[in-house]
């Protein structure tokens, strides 16, 4: 056995198990706390489902701790703590009084706190968690009858149930990569944390994140953080390719086995077993051409609202300043690519005109309307790991004002054009065009 869960209720260890599975793990879901001296059955992952959820706290740790045990016996390399993606868990346990028995028992350092599942609308940013576009504690679940959910920072909430402090590994982090992940988790550790929240908005986060993972001894988290684990053990050579899979159930059966809903890829120039669905093909494509019209050159990140002038004149000295500021920076950025929103209605507008007058590459980060009210602060992200030169600020609202500090917390010089018109509101930031 591979990987060990321990899930707190029968649907979530059914989640969990498709997902192993249809990554590729032979899964067994088992339900109860295992006897002792049971055997489980063999297979790269075993789910243990327990109704531990809303159980006495003392319970809930012995039912927990008794089916570590037995997975740990299997052979298990690492166990995941799996709850509900909502966290449905309040200041009196369970999650935290359960994780802290199992990272004791395994000697565990540091452990994720992951309930995202994009999939199904739950999302992590900043520490919160979101459910669809509304915070937790805004959801149906402020209500629920036995885990009534009146906060969505999951730092707030795993820290009023646990002994560790918990710490944050936020989305611009994650979007770093899963190398910059483990330094910060490293940082954390030296810092005494127990537990890291860790921001997740998609599928692609959760990937990021398993990566990271691959030497933690305990993982706490919802059915997506399990997404990204079988990699790791592939990686590792401890988890066939399917592409060998295939071609032993062709010697065997004389036909091709065919996935259910995924894809077998062939690498080998002599397989001839691996089948490739067409949205993959089509996935692969996109991905080829993305890569291929990337600009070359450096990031400016442009930015502003759709802002509303008195007048005929005002509005034309308010291009005027865009269209000069954009010349300005140009002077000091000959390989300029212009970053914006690309909203065909507002200033974006006329800083793409003054991107194709002049030839400068642009690279559009349209909003994702499903992250709701996130989607600003998922697109100020992304910008921003792009790593630009200057961010070009022209007013705009809330989101803008949060771009404009982030930008300064990293260092990066802003071109500061919130005043009236589009003009300096101060004294020009040193190193930025005045």
């Amino acid at each position: 056995m591979l990987l060990g869960v321990i899930a707190d209720d029968m649907t979530g260890a059914t989640d969990v198990a498709l997902m192993l599975n249809r990554s590729g793990m032979r899964t067994v879901q088992t339900i109860g706390v295992p006897r002792p001296g049971q055997a489980l059955p063999e297979a790269d992952a075993v789910v243990v489902a327990l109704k531990s959820r809303t159980n006495p706290v003392a319970e809930a740790v012995a039912d927990s701790l008794a089916a570590c045990e037995a997975l740990l016996a299997a052979g298990a390399r690492q166990i995941l703590f799996k709850y509900c993606s909502t966290f449905d868990s309040t200041a009196q346990g369970n999650i935290g009084p359960v994780a802290d028995a199992l990272a004791q028992r395994l000697g565990a350092g540091l452990a994720i706190v992951c309930p995202a599942f994009p999939a199904n609308g739950r999302s992590i940013y900043q520490g919160y968690l979101f459910v669809g576009a509304v915070p937790l504690h805004e959801s149906s679940m402020k209500d629920h009858p036995l885990t009534p959910m009146r906060d969505s920072s999951l730092i707030r909430l795993m820290g009023a149930q646990t002994k560790g402090a918990v710490g944050l590994v936020d989305y611009a982090t994650v979007l770093a990569g899963a190398g910059a992940v483990k330094a910060r988790f490293a940082a954390l550790a030296d810092q005494g944390m127990r537990y890291v929240v860790t921001d997740a908005l998609t599928n692609a986060d959760l990937m990021v994140l398993g990566e990271a993972v691959a030497d933690h001894k305990l993982l706490t988290g919802g059915s997506g953080i399990a997404m990204g684990l079988p990699q790791n053990f592939r990686r590792a050579g401890l988890l066939p390719e399917r592409e060998i899979a295939a071609s032993l159930y062709l010697n065997e059966f004389g036909s091709s086995w065919k996935p259910v809903s995924s894809s077998r890829l062939n690498h080998g120039a002599t397989l001839t077993s691996a089948l490739v669905q067409g949205r993959d093909f089509l996935r692969a494509r996109a991905d080829a051409k993305r890569r291929a019209a990337k600009p070359e050159g450096t990031p400016v990140v442009f930015a502003g609202g759709r802002m509303g002038r008195s007048s005929e004149a005002d509005a034309l000295a308010f291009a005027d300043n865009i269209w000069a500021t954009l010349d300005k920076v140009h002077a000091r950025v000959p390989d300029m690519v212009l970053v914006h929103g690309g909203d065909t209605k507002g200033i974006d507008r006329l800083a793409s005109s003054w991107a194709e007058r002049h030839k400068v590459p642009q690279v559009v980060f349209a909003l994702d309307m499903r992250l709701g009210s996130r989607a600003g602060f998922q697109r100020n992200e992304r910008m921003l790991s792009l790593d630009p030169r200057y961010v070009v600020a022209f007013p705009g609202n809330g989101v803008l004002e949060r771009l404009v500090i982030e930008a300064k917390a990293r260092r990066i010089t802003v071109v500061d054009r919130r005043g009236p018109l589009g003009t300096c509101p101060k004294a020009p930031v040193s190193g930025a065009p005045d």
